[in-house]
């Protein structure tokens, strides 16, 4: 019995985050993210891949997420990204985007 209710638990634990994703990705697009932002190739910004290879094996999803909120530059190259606050992008759904990023 106990081995049926650990693997409910892992099903779903596992869809919750493939919803979370979902979420993550209609929030990038949503808040016009991918205006300066592409999965795979340096836009205006860097692409989601290349932020994700930059702290693979980091935990900066809190760092992330105040970069977002502060905007800044330097890290990708000289262009800035204007600050992006709660009325663009939700705490929330910010999380859930930085964690797409992330898992690019």
């Amino acid at each position: 019995m106990k081995k049926v209710n650990v693997l409910l638990l892992a099903s779903f634990m596992a869809l919750g985050s493939g919803a979370a994703l979902a979420d993550g990705e209609a929030a990038l697009t949503k808040s016009g993210c991918m205006a300066c932002h592409a999965k795979d190739k340096k836009l205006v910004g860097p692409s989601f891949k290349d932020i994700a290879a930059k702290y693979r094996g980091q935990d900066v999803a809190a760092k992330l997420f105040e970069k977002v909120r502060k905007g800044g530059s330097g890290v990708f190259g000289p262009i800035p990204m204007s600050p992006n606050g709660p009325d663009k992008i939700g705490d929330a759904d910010l999380k859930d985007a930085i964690a797409v990023i992330l898992k690019s």
